[in-house]
């Protein structure tokens, strides 16, 4: 039924204008994914602000919408562009849309290497984009955002964007599969920056089953050190920032949380749903 669908959808349309689809959906997810947060941040009486990771800090609507709008001046100009000619080079690597469409097993294994490849590339690109020149001149526009938010995720420099597209690209140039898996690919890979990015720590969230995951909190932790920052460099997963030592600030933080929540609920004092240790305390870490 799946490969009568797509036939019926793709069989007179290019291969270049099924590549295009990327445009819209990532227009889409930039656009929608993000709301539920702004709904969540507007209206603090629902009772989400307890899990907010940095309560003290909060943005107005219009802070939001200016975040998008940068977003989107970028998405005109870059990724879009980007995604318009980058074809050739996806025709090159052999993604495929025809028939048979892959097993949701194939489809599964071929997701988990891009997220692999994408996180270890990343990582070492991140640890580039925090020196002192990769900062100065890059990556301190992404860092604009001490707190971030969902909109923030893909709000970068137009060199940040397009040397963090590397990464996104060399899981499916290794392992290239079909069309579909490369659209979920990118889907689910904005999705989860957006997630990381979101500024909130829900204790429901199904990423917290996934084996070494990073996840909103520790990826703010990351945001709030800004420049200082030498922990959690990691895009999705923590074994490399595990692996290469680069998750001490972030476990000494943790470790001096878990000692003012004893403390406060010692005193009798009712707890935040999160603390963090002033800067000049991790930066000696």
């Amino acid at each position: 039924m799946a490969e009568t669908l797509w036939f019926n959808y793709s069989a007179k349309k290019s291969d270049y204008y099924l590549y295009c689809h990327n445009i819209l959906f990532l227009f889409l997810i930039f656009s929608l994914v993000p709301l539920p947060l702004v709904f969540v941040e507007m209206m603090k009486s629902l009772g989400f602000h307890k899990y907010k990771i940095q309560p003290k800090v909060s943005l107005s609507f219009s802070e939001m919408f200016k975040c998008y709008k940068d977003v989107m001046r970028m998405f005109v100009l870059v990724v879009g562009p980007l995604q318009l000619v980058s074809y050739p080079s996806v025709k090159m690597i052999g993604i495929q849309t025809g028939l048979p469409l892959p097993s949701v097993w194939e489809i599964l294994s071929q997701l988990t290497v891009y997220f692999m490849i994408e996180d270890y590339t990343n990582y070492w690109i991140h640890r580039f984009l925090h020196c002192k020149w990769g900062y100065e001149n890059i990556h301190r526009v992404h860092h604009e955002f001490a707190a971030p938010i969902g909109f923030a995720a893909p709000y970068a420099h137009w060199l940040e964007i397009l040397i963090l597209g590397i990464p996104s690209f060399l899981g499916p140039a290794i392992a290239p599969g079909h069309m579909i898996t490369f659209w979920l690919w990118i889907a689910l890979r904005q999705i989860e920056a957006i997630e990381t990015h979101s500024g909130y720590d829900f204790p429901w969230a199904p990423t917290r089953f996934i084996p070494f995951y990073g996840g909103a909190d520790y990826h703010d932790y990351h945001h709030y050190v800004g420049e200082q920052s030498q922990s959690n460099f990691a895009s999705v997963f923590t074994y490399c920032d595990y692996i290469y030592g680069t998750d001490k600030g972030y476990r000494y933080h943790k470790k001096v949380l878990r000692k003012l929540k004893e403390q406060s609920k010692a005193n009798g004092a009712q707890n935040g749903a999160s603390y963090y240790v002033p800067t000049q305390d991790l930066k000696s870490e």
